[in-house]
């Protein structure tokens, strides 16, 4: 088949719609499909769209939908949509309509949709693939945080909860992330200028930050919204233990009874899980231990398999004419 992705997400961009995509594009090339990946959907003749974001892909979705009512039309949720867009927003309403099937990243998100939407929608966690261990730092417990300074992911609770940490404790935050804005990086420098647990490393290469985290003792998730965080599945994937924010989101990726979720907004609270970690190591094990039993549903293996029933039941369910699907007449993708 011949299939598009589009993703709100330019190829310049490093954040996790755009991984999700390209990691989706290369899954999909392996199953035997040509995959193209874009911004905005250019109206060319495709087999299925397959769209991550409601509201953002908002006008592919809906062009898509009239060109070529009777193919496969796939919207991927993110957290943004589940965990606000759809309940007030027109166009992210319009798109769950439009799709044939949808995906959320995490099983709490069914609990985001209507009994009727729940029908058609399909549960893939995001994979990660390990690497190499590596020798954590003696000299401190470095926790680190993962994701670009935005409001959404309520950035800076880690370094409140550092401060609050007492003298002889050794957590230091290291925070890797691009800021989106000018008054987030002056917040960021103010922070580390005042604390020096807190350490930003700004925006890295994937690999960069793959090899961080894999040295780190925790990885700590603040989020105040999360679809199913790719990150998590990193540290899956690495073996480091998770410390999260309560969000559904956190819950649908490391499992209700998790020992390692804190009040979202919390520092105080944030603060104790940090120093409960570095100095009870029965707790910590107990952190790894649950992550270890949460690792399978990350795996690559397990992704694949799900784009590859995905695709396999919108295409049977959906009306494909024999042979490639020419492209829209004109005036009909304008």
């Amino acid at each position: 088949m011949k299939i598009v992705i589009v993703t709100p997400a330019a190829s310049r961009v490093r954040n996790g719609n755009r991984n999700t995509a390209q990691r989706w594009a290369t899954f999909l090339r392996q199953l035997g499909h040509r995959v193209c990946v874009q911004v905005e959907w250019d109206g060319s003749g495709v087999d299925l769209m397959l769209a991550l974001h409601a509201r953002r892909s908002h006008a592919s979705i809906k062009r898509f939908a009239e060109c070529w009512p009777e193919l496969p039309l796939i919207v991927a949720l993110t957290g943004t949509d589940l965990y606000r867009d759809i309940r007030n927003d027109c166009s992210a309403q319009e798109s769950m309509q439009l799709a044939t099937h949808l995906v959320v990243l995490q099983e709490m998100g069914l609990n985001e949709l209507a009994p009727a939407l729940r029908e058609k929608t399909h549960v893939i966690y995001q994979s990660a693939r390990p690497v190499k261990s590596v020798q954590p730092f003696k000299r401190c417990f470095e926790a680190c945080v993962i994701g670009n300074l935005r409001e959404e992911k309520d950035p800076f609770r880690s370094a409140l909860a550092a401060a609050l940490l007492p003298e002889n404790s050794e957590v230091h935050i290291t925070h890797m992330g691009r800021a989106l804005n000018d008054d987030m990086a002056r917040q960021a420098q103010v922070l580390m200028e005042k604390n020096p647990r807190y350490h930003w490393l700004g925006e890295l290469p994937h690999w960069k930050v793959r090899n961080r985290l894999a040295r780190c003792r925790l990885m700590v998730i603040t989020s105040i919204m999360e679809g199913g965080a790719n990150v998590v599945s990193e540290a899956l994937a690495v073996g480091v233990p998770v410390i999260a924010s309560d969000i559904s989101g956190n819950i649908g990726m490391l499992g209700a009874d998790y020992a390692g979720f804190y009040p979202c907004g919390n520092e105080r609270a944030l603060a104790s899980l940090l120093l409960h970690a570095e100095t009870s190591p029965k707790f910590y094990d107990l952190l790894k231990a649950q992550c270890a039993k949460r690792k399978p549903l990350v795996e690559p293996g397990q992704e694949l398999a799900g784009l590859e029933q995905l695709i396999a039941t919108a295409s049977a369910t959906s009306s494909l004419p024999d042979g490639p699907i020419p492209a829209p007449r004109a005036g009909k993708a304008a």
